[in-house]
């Protein structure tokens, strides 16, 4: 069974930096989600249970030593390694009552903290038979593209954006996600984000141009236009018939 990773810090430089070493170094991990505060953090610990989670003391809305809190009150405290700037026996003390598990000093480079990480998880889930150096292959750079993409849709994503995160070249991206794929990167997000504009549509709530921004496009004309194109109909007219119970078939992963 896959592990859940969450990893919890304020500084995308440092979020995203340890989440792709761990992706390019262990597939280990089925999920690793990354929130940019406290409040999110919290958020994604009651809706996606993860086995084990890196979280930075201060954030922002919420500190770490709050997260572990609300969480302990709910339950569903991860096994937690804190990760601070501060050289304080309180912050050690406020998080080992809370149940952390381990405490590291920030910076720590990121191949100790995949050791920390892979220490817990070998503490909780029992050591891996073998860890061979893992050579992301062609389908896997196309599948953490498709799963970026999933979870972050109603971002302002570009190509770059996605290719940075996955830490290869745009062009190189471009071209290997349409031959793995049988789409081009930028037409299966705009399959993804259509998606979430049905369901929206379906719930009769929201306006057209909040549908728009609540699925990543900035510009309310452009999302009419890409509707009609992946649909073949329009965005109000797709809510009339919704209403009759029609809906969008989901798309194929």
């Amino acid at each position: 069974m896959g592990i859940k990773l969450l990893i919890a810090d304020d500084e995308d430089v440092v979020r995203n930096g340890i989440t792709k070493y761990i992706q390019l170094h262990t597939d280990r991990y089925e999920k690793i989600y990354g929130a940019k505060n406290g409040q999110e953090a919290l958020d994604f610990i009651f809706r996606y249970r993860p086995d084990i989670m890196l979280l930075d003391v201060q954030m922002p809305v919420m500190n770490g030593i709050e997260v572990m809190q609300a969480a302990h009150r709910g339950g569903i405290l991860p096994n937690t390694i804190i990760l601070s700037g501060y050289d304080e026996f309180r912050y050690a003390q406020q998080a080992v009552r809370f149940g952390a598990r381990e405490y590291m000093l920030k910076p720590s480079r990121s191949s100790d903290i995949l050791k920390k990480i892979n220490e817990l998880a070998d503490d909780v889930f029992g050591p891996e038979n073998e860890e061979p150096p893992v050579i992301i292959q062609k389908n896997q750079l196309v599948e953490l593209a498709k799963e970026y993409m999933d979870e972050h849709y109603f971002e302002n994503l570009s190509l770059n954006d996605i290719a940075g995160k996955i830490g290869i070249s745009p062009a190189y991206l471009s071209s290997l996600f349409s031959q793995q794929a049988g789409i081009t990167l930028i037409d299966y997000l705009n399959e993804v984000r259509i998606d979430h504009a049905c369901v929206y549509l379906e719930q009769n709530f929201f306006k057209t141009y909040e549908i728009a921004y609540k699925v990543g496009f900035r510009d309310e004309k452009y999302f009419s236009k890409v509707f009609r194109k992946v649909m073949e109909m329009s965005p109000s007219e797709y809510k009339k018939r919704s209403k009759y119970g029609y809906k969008k078939p989901l798309m194929k992963a």
